[in-house]
């Protein structure tokens, strides 16, 4: 029985995955209405009930939610017999899925991912830019693009290059509100917050005392970063930036470092993560190994090219304070 069942089994595992018969219809390349075919035949073959449906919503039942463990194991020791197979011919093929946050998939993967599917055209690329944290194996992601400090996790992790974090403000807001010399002060600043951190008003740095935590009172926040540093670009307030969004504002002069002698412990890494799995997917093995070859030596050296492109596509100049 499991042989005519393994069919349902993969959309019925991808249906709990996507929480929706569409979601999964999407992802399977299937129509609505297959995927709930497929679920409804393998309900009757094993004669229960897995799913609770209503207009709104879907629910696992009890027996659906013990199967359904089973399926996601079976589901996955198919896909490795099949990367497997794939790596024995020799030719990355399939989707590969790709999560990485929102600015940086902007200016970098158009030129990284062009240049890896000219290697390799046998492969479908689909990519999901946002700046929250993606469960990669909830929404079936084959390997995301984080830049943080990275913490334990159940992910396997390679960094591909280390960013900087810097604290900067416009020559604008500077000459009205003056210029902070200790982390202390920005309390009594106008500031701009990143939110997609665990705690986006604490600002942390590593400065000639030690570490040193200050709670900011932000003017405004919001859960991009391109969006934080037009802000402070246009004198909104300080701002606490990666590098590689504010490199060519700086450089312009229409953004200013400041607190140089502290490093704001938003700084990190830029790394490759996918989930643990015994054996690793041609696809996912062969675009790790191109972004660490393409960041090798720092990611300054791919940043002037990459951001010339981004500027380009977008037909559009930097807004001026």
């Amino acid at each position: 029985m499991l042989i005519g069942n393994l069919d349902g089994m993969t959309v019925f595992a991808r249906v709990v995955e996507e929480r929706s018969f569409s979601g999964a219809a999407r992802k399977l390349g299937m129509s609505k209405s297959a995927v709930s075919k497929h679920v409804t035949k393998l309900e009757d073959n094993l004669g229960i009930r897995l799913l609770n449906r209503t207009t709104r919503r879907l629910s696992l039942t009890d027996a659906g939610s013990t199967f359904y463990q089973h399926c996601a194991r079976v589901v996955e020791e198919v896909e490795t017999a099949e990367h497997a197979l794939t790596d024995l011919r020799g030719t990355p093929r399939g989707t590969l899925r790709i999560s990485a946050p929102l600015t940086f998939g902007q200016m970098y993967l158009p030129q990284l991912v062009t240049e890896f599917m000219d290697k390799y055209p046998g492969l479908h690329v689909d990519i999901h830019l946002a700046d929250h944290m993606v469960d990669l194996v909830a929404e079936g992601i084959d390997m995301a693009i984080r830049i943080t400090r990275l913490k334990d996790s159940s992910l396997i992790a390679r960094k591909l290059a280390d960013f900087t974090g810097h604290i900067v403000a416009s020559p604008g807001y500077l000459e009205q509100y003056g210029e902070p010399k200790t982390p202390q002060e920005l309390a009594e600043h106008r500031t701009i917050s990143y939110t997609n951190v665990p705690s986006p008003n604490i600002w942390d740095f590593d400065g000639p005392d030690g570490q040193v935590s200050v709670r900011v009172n932000p003017v405004m926040s919001c859960n991009n970063g391109e969006f934080t540093s037009v802000a402070a670009i246009r004198g909104l307030g300080i701002a606490r930036e990666p590098e590689f969004i504010v490199a060519e504002a700086l450089s312009e002069g229409r953004l200013v470092r400041i607190l140089h002698d502290y490093d704001p412990l938003s700084s990190g890494g830029i790394y490759a993560v996918y989930p643990e799995r015994r054996h690793l997917p041609s696809k996912v093995r062969v675009f790790i190994d191109f972004l660490v070859e393409k960041f090798k030596g720092g990611l300054c050296n791919f940043h002037q090219e990459a951001c010339a492109e981004y500027r380009e596509g977008r037909g559009r100049q930097r807004p001026r304070p």
